[in-house]
């Protein structure tokens, strides 16, 4: 099982690289700003999730972390280079994969470490957003958390599924790939149909 949840992590670094990179590529940086802004991208929120947790930062004494980084990167380059236009949409759609896989693998870390359900949903947010946060940040953008279509909205439904599973014992796999189908399913939704909540009353442009 072990090995399972190992690979969705590198999954979820993968993916946030490659969003990482296209963010570099949009922006266009060098070589190393790339490489810096999708390794930020890859293992931020959850660097912040072991801080918070009092955990050992789960990358520090393992590189595959790192070679998953460096591989997603590569190969972002070479289909970027080829391809030279690449579709607006597509930065989304790796982010919200990304958002997915992060979400529950942080909700996963913390269940490990027999903390409360309030607290595996917040954690699951903090691995989900908080990587796309300081890339958009380093990058100069303002991030997505905080604007545009349901966002860390998404992975909060995402954990209330993972919770509700596990107490009603339907599984950890189960659990794993329903709040990871809720999470991802929002987010591709908020993003088709501009789903946002609305909470001030703007006066209408003339």
């Amino acid at each position: 099982m072990f090995e399972i949840w190992h690979w969705f992590d590198l999954i979820g670094v993968a993916v946030f690289a490659i969003s990482g990179t296209l963010i570099a590529h949009s922006k266009h940086m060098d070589g190393f700003g790339v490489v810096v802004l999708a390794t930020v991208t890859g293992i931020g929120g959850g660097t912040i999730r072991d801080v918070i947790l009092d955990t050992p930062v789960f990358w520090l004494h393992d590189s595959s972390y790192f070679v998953a980084i460096f591989c997603a990167v590569f190969i972002s380059i070479f289909v970027l280079n080829r391809q030279r236009n690449m579709p607006a949409e597509l930065l989304q759609v790796a982010d919200a994969f990304g958002l997915a896989f992060f979400a529950v693998m942080g909700m996963q870390k913390a269940v490990m470490l027999n903390m409360p359900d309030t607290t595996v949903v917040i954690m699951g947010v903090l691995t989900g957003c908080f990587g796309g946060v300081i890339r958009d940040v380093l990058a100069g953008e303002i991030p997505l958390l905080l604007k545009g279509e349901l966002y860390a909205t998404t992975c909060i439904a995402g954990g209330i599924v993972y919770t509700q599973c596990l107490s009603f014992d339907f599984g950890m796999n189960t659990a794993m790939w329903s709040a990871m189908a809720v999470t991802l399913c929002l987010r591709l939704a908020a993003m088709r149909w501009n789903w946002v909540i609305h909470v001030f009353k703007y006066p209408k442009s003339e």
